[in-house]
C-alpha cells in the first residue's frame, strides 16, 4: 500500500477511536488487504475489532453466515452477498461497523455479465440501514482491482463517520 493511503487509515483509525468506535471487516477478493492495512498502524487495535478473510463460499457461510443459498442463486460476486458479508461481519463480531468486499480481481475469473474489475461491496453499521456499492475498475491488473477496492473500502468506513 502507498504512503498516502498509509496515512489515510491513520486518520481513519483517529476518527474512529475518537468517537469509541470498532471495525470488522469481512474480504474475499481483497484478502486481508484492509484489515492488513488497518492493522500496520500502531494503536489499531483500539479500533479494529475482527477481520474475516473469506474467500471461499463455504468460508463466507461458515465464518459469517452469509446463507448458501444466497450464493447459489446470486453468485458470490453480488449484491445481496456483499450487504450479507458485512452484516454477517457486524453479527460475528463486537464491532460498530463493518464492511464486506467480494469481486473478480482477475486476471481469471471474470465472465460477460461479472467481468474482472467487478467489485461489490457492503457497508453495515449498527441502528443504520446497510449500503452498497458496486464498482467496476475494468481488467486493470489484479494487484491495481485489489488497490482500487482497499481505496473504496476506506471511502466506504469514512462515509459511517458522518
Amino acid at each position: 500500500m502507498t504512503p498516502e493511503m498509509t496515512m489515510r487509515a491513520a486518520a481513519l483509525l483517529d476518527a474512529y477511536k475518537a468517537k469509541r468506535l470498532k471495525i470488522a471487516t469481512a474480504e474475499s477478493c481483497t484478502g486481508g488487504l484492509v484489515a492488513a492495512l488497518l492493522t500496520e498502524i500502531s494503536g489499531s487495535s483500539a479500533v479494529v475489532e475482527r477481520g474475516f478473510v473469506t474467500y471461499s463460499n463455504e468460508a463466507k457461510t461458515e465464518l459469517i453466515g452469509v446463507p448458501a443459498d444466497l450464493i447459489a442463486t446470486c453468485g458470490a460476486v453480488s449484491e445481496p452477498v456483499a450487504r450479507a458479508m458485512a452484516e454477517g461481519a457486524l453479527a460475528q463480531s463486537q464491532a460498530d461497523v463493518a464492511v464486506g468486499i467480494t469481486g473478480v480481481a482477475g486476471p481469471t475469473g471474470g465472465t460477460a455479465t461479472k467481468p474482472v474489475g467487478l467489485v461489490h461491496f457492503g457497508l453495515a453499521r449498527k441502528g443504520s440501514p446497510t449500503v452498497h456499492l458496486e464498482r467496476r475498475y475494468g481488467d486493470l491488473g489484479r494487484e491495481n482491482v485489489r488497490r482500487r477496492a482497499v481505496e473504496d473500502a476506506l471511502s466506504l468506513l469514512e462515509q459511517a463517520l458522518r
